[in-house]
C-alpha cells in the first residue's frame, strides 16, 4: 500500500504542475503571444503522464478498496487546475487513516 500511495502522490504532483504550466503559461503564450510551441510540447507530455496518473490511481483504488465514485472523482482531479493537489492531500489522509500507512 505504501508504494502505491507514493506512486500516486508523485504522479498527482507531476500532473498538477504540468497542468498549471499548460493552462497558465503555455495557453496564454499560444493565444495571446501567437506562439504554440510550449502547448505543442507540454500538451502531449501532460496527456501521457495523465494516462499514467489514471493507472496509478486505479492501482491505489483497487488496493485500498475504494468505491468507484470516489475513484472516478480522484481520477478527474487531474483535469482541473489545482484540484490534483487537493485530492492528493485528501487521498493521503484517507489512506493513512484507513490503512495505517
Amino acid at each position: 500500500m505504501k508504494g502505491a500511495l507514493l506512486r500516486y502522490r508523485v504522479m498527482a504532483y507531476i500532473v498538477g504542475v504540468l497542468l498549471l504550466v499548460l493552462v497558465f503559461v503555455a495557453m496564454p503564450l499560444k493565444y495571446l503571444g501567437d506562439d504554440p510551441t510550449l502547448v505543442e510540447t507540454i500538451g502531449p507530455v501532460h496527456g501521457f503522464l495523465y494516462a499514467v496518473y489514471l493507472l496509478v490511481t486505479l492501482d491505489l483504488a483497487l488496493r485500498a478498496k475504494w468505491r468507484w465514485g470516489f475513484t472516478l472523482l480522484v481520477m478527474l482531479a487531474g483535469t482541473i487546475p489545482f484540484l490534483s493537489f487537493v485530492a492528493e492531500r485528501r487521498v493521503a489522509h484517507r489512506v493513512a487513516a484507513e490503512h495505517l500507512v
